[in-house]
């Protein structure tokens, strides 16, 4: 009889690699989902105003508003207004986009009447004050350095200009002032159709923003606390320890939590360019501009 021969075993791969097959493989693309897509694109039915409020300073309202807007923007091809309603020498207009001409809301405001008046051409005419992001994805209605704008800036004023945001945008996102006793600032707040709670890992944004949603709730807009989003920022690659604990946290005040990652090319405080992020804070915008407009 033939000697039986020992039945043959594959070729064992090197510990520690993947079949060829998985190895050369490329990487996925960093992007966000068709899921994610399909919330920022769907129909609001309407209108929708959306406040990005915290009294303290310094706990990126700005950069959130700017990179909500070019987020929801992007996605919807348009219909995104971001307006810079701080009282005080706001940087929106500056960090925004292309500054066609130094027009800010203070010119807006002194021809408001005219504005209101263009009928069909409202559009064109409201454009004269506009200036437009850098990949055009949204419009800016910069504010204004002159400190004495606040006392034009009423409550009856205030709501001029959101209907005319209203009737020309699907979308207006408020870059809101620090006063919380202000008139400008209650009279957005109790216009809006969502409050984005805008802080970083840190115990004194987290106490600002956690005394601002009890003297809403205080005030009779604890439908709005609920409905809220809190948009928690990284400013350094290092979460930091107080990350989690403000996630749960703030978890169980508001209705959703999103949070998005720290990006160098936001650090030098300069223009900002939705583009220029990396592609995984892209998609992190995105993913937290969804969670911004659920439900809406």
């Amino acid at each position: 009889m033939p000697q039986q021969l020992p039945p043959q075993t594959p070729p064992q791969m090197p510990r520690g690699l993947p079949p060829a097959s998985v190895r050369h493989q490329p990487p996925p693309a960093a992007g966000p989902s068709p899921a994610t897509m399909e919330r920022l694109r769907r129909d609001l039915g309407r209108s929708q105003v959306i406040a990005f409020i915290n009294p303290k300073g310094g706990v990126h309202k700005t950069t959130a508003t700017v990179l909500s807007a070019a987020a929801i923007g992007t996605a919807r091809d348009g219909g995104v207004i971001a307006w810079d309603d701080n009282e005080l020498r706001g940087t929106l207009g500056l960090r925004a986009g292309s500054a066609r001409h130094g027009r800010t809301i203070r010119h807006l405001v002194e021809h408001l009447n005219d504005v209101e008046a263009a009928g069909v051409h409202l559009p064109e005419h409201l454009d004269e004050f506009l200036r437009h992001s850098a990949d055009g994805s949204f419009d800016v209605l910069a504010g204004d350095e002159d400190p004495k704008l606040q006392r034009q800036l009423d409550p009856t004023t205030v709501l001029r200009v959101l209907d005319i945001l209203t009737r020309t945008h699907q979308v207006v996102c408020i870059d809101t002032g620090n006063n919380v006793e202000s008139a400008n600032w209650r009279t957005v707040v109790s216009s809006v159709d969502r409050l984005v709670v805008t802080t970083v890992p840190r115990e004194d944004a987290a106490f600002s923003a956690d005394w601002m949603l009890d003297l809403l709730a205080e005030n009779g807009y604890g439908h709005l606390v609920e409905n809220a989003v809190t948009l928690l920022s990284m400013p350094t690659p290092n979460s930091g320890p107080l990350l989690d604990d403000l996630r749960q946290h703030f978890s169980s005040r508001t209705r959703a939590v999103a949070v998005v990652p720290y990006d160098p090319a936001l650090e030098p405080g300069a223009k900002i360019e939705f583009s220029a992020l990396r592609p995984a804070t892209r998609t992190a915008w995105f993913e937290a501009a969804a969670t911004i407009v659920d439900g809406l």
